[in-house]
């Protein structure tokens, strides 16, 4: 297999540029891109930087931009891939160094619409109760492993990455929106308007495209924006 890897270190290269490696998968061992990259580092170029963690699909430390398209290198099969492959780090975020992107406002994003229950009142002798229809409406919201890979393919993120909340922090609020134990619904709503939160999507379905864990956050906006219509 022929890689093509974006290297850069801040320190020493004035730009980024691309380095070639040919890989004998027959000394890798395991069926994941991922294991090619783990083979690279430890026979081929210690000084590659890659970010991994559980190598299962969960972490989602291991996202970058493979062939075009954002990925989980532990999720993506060798055997789907072709002989030539060219990788980038996700796009649209700053990189640290070769495959490593900064993250920080990735996460600003994600806490500035209050990941977490907010209840009005907890019960005082027992667990808050959710029926099983209401817990339902919570499936494909709450699986989100921030990655990172929907909104690095995010054409608004680009565009404003410090202003646009992004489609993983949306996911989130609509995930907590949709959580019948709490309750600040329309505290949520609201601190979804303006000009870079709810409306700056454009509904291109580039997030939803990408993501390993085939959620549709092109979807959670969309009823976003219908429960903002109906408050």
């Amino acid at each position: 297999m022929q890689l093509k890897i974006q290297r850069y270190d801040p320190e020493a290269d004035v730009r980024p540029y691309l380095k070639a490696y040919t890989v004998d998968l027959n000394q890798v061992q395991g069926m994941m891109l991922l294991d090619v990259l783990e083979y690279i580092k430890d026979h081929l170029d210690p000084t590659l930087s890659i970010r991994r963690s559980c190598g299962g699909g969960v972490c989602g430390s291991d996202g970058m931009n493979v062939n075009g398209k954002n990925v989980l290198a532990c999720q993506t099969q060798l055997a789907t891939l072709p002989e030539d492959v060219t990788i980038y780090p996700m796009p649209g975020m700053p990189v640290v160094r070769d495959l490593v992107v900064d993250m920080s406002q990735f996460y600003k994003h994600f806490e500035s619409v209050e990941p977490y229950l907010q209840p009005k009142q907890l019960p005082k002798d027992h667990e808050q109760i959710q029926s099983i229809e209401d817990r339902a409406k919570l499936d494909g919201l709450y699986e989100c492993i921030m990655c990172g890979c929907c909104t690095s393919a995010c054409p608004s993120s680009w565009w404003n990455p410090d202003k646009f909340v992004g489609p993983q922090g949306l996911l989130t609020a609509a995930r907590f929106v949709a959580d019948s134990r709490d309750g600040q619904k329309e505290k949520r709503l609201d601190n979804l308007s303006g000009k870079y939160k709810l409306y700056r999507c454009r509904g291109i379905f580039s997030c939803t495209t990408v993501c390993p864990k085939g959620l549709n956050p092109t979807q959670a906006i969309a009823d976003l924006r219908s429960a903002q219509e109906d408050v």
